[in-house]
C-alpha cells in the first residue's frame, strides 16, 4: 500500500439553491476550507451544484446536465489541483441526447480524473423521481484507485443495498464513500422521521461492519421546495458522518451546513478483518440465489 496509513478526510455538508453559480462558489469555498484543515480527501454531497430537481418531472431540467469531461468537470479538476486534494464530486452527466446519468467523478490531487462511477440503483418515489432523469449506471461496482487509497464510491440510494457495498469491498475498496441527498417529507411525524434517520445511519454502519472498512457519508441539508408545488418539498436531514471498520462512529454532524474532518487509519481495517474474518467464512458455494429477484 503506497499511500499513508493515516488519512485526513473532510466531509462537506451544505444546502443548495436555484442559483447554480452560487452553489458552485459555496462548494469552492468549502473545499478551500477543508484543504486548510489539512484534508487529503474531500467528499461532497450528491448533485451539489443544483437544487434537488428530481422532486418533479420536468424535461427542462435536462438542461442542467453536462458532458463528462466537460466545462463543469474541468472546474472541479482545477479545484482539486489548486487545493491539492482528492475530490469526490457528484455531477449530472449528459452522455448523449436523451441519455443521462447521476455520476460521481473523483479527481486526483494533480487535477487528473482518477475515475468515475454512475449511480446503479435509481429510486422512483414521491419527491424522488430519479428514474425520469437517470439511466442506471453501467460501470459496475469498481473501486477508484487514488493516491489516498481505493475508494468504493456509491451514490445515495445505493447506500441501502448491502450487495453494492459487498461488491465494492470484494473488488478491494478500502473506504466506502456515499455522496447523498436524502431527507424527510415535512408532513411525516416526528416519530417516523426519527425511524428513517436511525435506519439510514444503521444500514451504512452495517456496511462498514460487514466489510471491515470505514464508511464516509456526505449529505445535503436545508429545506427545498417542490417546483411543481404538488408536494411539501424535502427537509434534507444532514447528519453526515464517518464510521470505522467496526461501525464505530468517528464523527457526525447535525442538520446545518458544516465542514468537518476525521482521520482514518488504513491499518485498522486489516486488524479488524483478522478478528472478524467475514470474507474468509463466506459460503460462496451457496449464494447463487442472490441472483434471483425473489424465491417464489
Amino acid at each position: 500500500m503506497s499511500h499513508n496509513k493515516q488519512l485526513k478526510v473532510s466531509i462537506v455538508q451544505h444546502s443548495c439553491t436555484a442559483d447554480v453559480d452560487a452553489n458552485f462558489a459555496l462548494v469552492e469555498s468549502c473545499v478551500q476550507q477543508a484543504a486548510k484543515q489539512g484534508a487529503e480527501l474531500v467528499v461532497l454531497p450528491e448533485l451539489h451544484d443544483y437544487p434537488y430537481f428530481c422532486q418533479t418531472e420536468d424535461v427542462n431540467n435536462f438542461d442542467l446536465a453536462e458532458p463528462i469531461p466537460g466545462e463543469k468537470s474541468q472546474l472541479y479538476a482545477d479545484m482539486a489541483a489548486e487545493n491539492d486534494v482528492v475530490l469526490v464530486t457528484s455531477l449530472f452527466e449528459k452522455r448523449a441526447p436523451g441519455l443521462y446519468h447521476n455520476t460521481a467523478v473523483v479527481f486526483e490531487k494533480d487535477g487528473t480524473t482518477a475515475g468515475h462511477y454512475r449511480k446503479m440503483h435509481i429510486p422512483d418515489d414521491p419527491g424522488f423521481y430519479e428514474k425520469f432523469y437517470f439511466t442506471p449506471g453501467d460501470l459496475g461496482f469498481e473501486p477508484i484507485e487514488t493516491s489516498v487509497g481505493k475508494l468504493g464510491v456509491l451514490v445515495c440510494w445505493d447506500q441501502w443495498f448491502p450487495e453494492a457495498a459487498r461488491l465494492m469491498a470484494l473488488a478491494g475498496a478500502e473506504i466506502l464513500v456515499y455522496p447523498t441527498a436524502i431527507g424527510w417529507d415535512p408532513n411525516d411525524t416526528k416519530e417516523e422521521k426519527a425511524r428513517q434517520l436511525d435506519a439510514w445511519i444503521t444500514v451504512q454502519r452495517s456496511h462498514a461492519i460487514a466489510n471491515g472498512v470505514p464508511v464516509v457519508v456526505a449529505n445535503r441539508c436545508g429545506h427545498e421546495t417542490d417546483a411543481s408545488q404538488h408536494l411539501a418539498g424535502i427537509d434534507f436531514w444532514g447528519n453526515s458522518f464517518a464510521c470505522g471498520p467496526q461501525g464505530e462512529m468517528l464523527q457526525q454532524t447535525k442538520n446545518q451546513p458544516a465542514i468537518f474532518s476525521i482521520t482514518l487509519d488504513h491499518s485498522r481495517a486489516e486488524k479488524v478483518r483478522r478478528i472478524w474474518p467475514f470474507l474468509r467464512d463466506r459460503r460462496i458455494d451457496s449464494y447463487s440465489d442472490l441472483l434471483r429477484r425473489y424465491k417464489d
